[in-house]
């Protein structure tokens, strides 16, 4: 789903622009709600679902840069292991401070990354841009580097959002399908692995061709690799984003699982009947 062609081929030709300062008034807001509330559950889920140890994460399309900062407070430890990048920030009074937030693209940062996040950003790029995007974290992703991606799904939006598509305020322009998502991650050697549950998030995966089933990803929540577990569960602060992410993963992943079984019991059933 998304806006006209001819208004996407007007962002792609520079001639329309999500990124005005009006967008930033409305959106300062509900970026801190995010990087201070749900987001960090993305986070932390994210080092779980890894199976490589995670030395550096990057926070892709970061706003303001907030979640920085929640995560500076939440895993003190680990504090420079974190990074962000926005390609268009708002004004500099607006910014974290924090000393890893980086105003520019992926392929301006000089190093690689095992993990990070992209959160409500993809649903602002048009193909051609997402592809772009793609092709830098390809360049700065190690094999094995896994993200978390936030963005909802056209299924979603039009059971339970059908307001989300706003290509003036909001400035979302397309909701991708995970369908038409994963043959574009593909060209760039990611792997989308549906997160069951949920029709507003997936992983990608690079260098991995086997998409994960539910269970499969419940099964790295429990087998999560000890470097990551370790650092979930700051020395100074405390456990409280292991928690996070064990029961976040849990509530969406369980639930999925039960479904799934239970649809192909009842399945049984009608063949039985029949």
């Amino acid at each position: 789903m998304s806006a006209d062609p001819q208004f996407l081929a007007d962002v792609e030709a520079g001639k329309l622009g999500n990124y005005t300062d009006g967008y930033w008034e409305e959106e300062l807001k509900a970026a801190r709600e995010r990087s201070f509330g749900a987001s960090l559950n993305r986070v932390a889920e994210t080092f779980l679902y890894s199976r490589i140890p995670i030395t550096r994460y990057v926070d892709i399309g970061s706003g303001p840069g907030y979640l920085l900062d929640a995560l500076s407070v939440v895993m003190p430890s680990s504090k420079s292991m974190f990074h962000a990048v926005e390609l268009f920030p708002p004004a500099e009074q607006f910014r974290t401070t924090h000393p890893n937030y980086i105003v520019g693209s992926l392929d301006s940062v000089p190093f690689e990354f095992e993990a990070g996040s992209c959160i409500e950003v993809i649903e602002h790029l048009t193909p051609s841009i997402l592809r772009k995007l793609l092709q830098q974290l390809a360049s700065r992703s190690v094999p094995g580097a896994i993200y978390y991606f936030n963005s909802s799904q056209p299924e979603h939006v039009k059971q339970y959002d059908p307001g989300y598509l706003d290509p003036y305020a909001r400035g979302h322009i397309v909701s991708y399908s995970l369908k038409g998502l994963a043959p574009i991650f593909s060209e760039f050697g990611f792997t989308i692995h549906p997160l069951h549950g949920r029709t507003w998030a997936f992983l990608a995966e690079f260098s991995r061709t086997k998409e994960c089933t539910a269970d499969e990803l419940l099964t790295r929540i429990w087998t999560a690799v000890p470097q990551n577990i370790e650092r979930l569960k700051d020395p100074q602060f405390g456990p409280l984003m292991y928690t996070l992410g064990v029961e976040s993963a849990r509530c969406y992943l369980e639930h999925a699982i039960a479904s799934q079984r239970t649809n192909w019991a009842l399945s049984l059933v009608n063949k039985l009947a029949g």
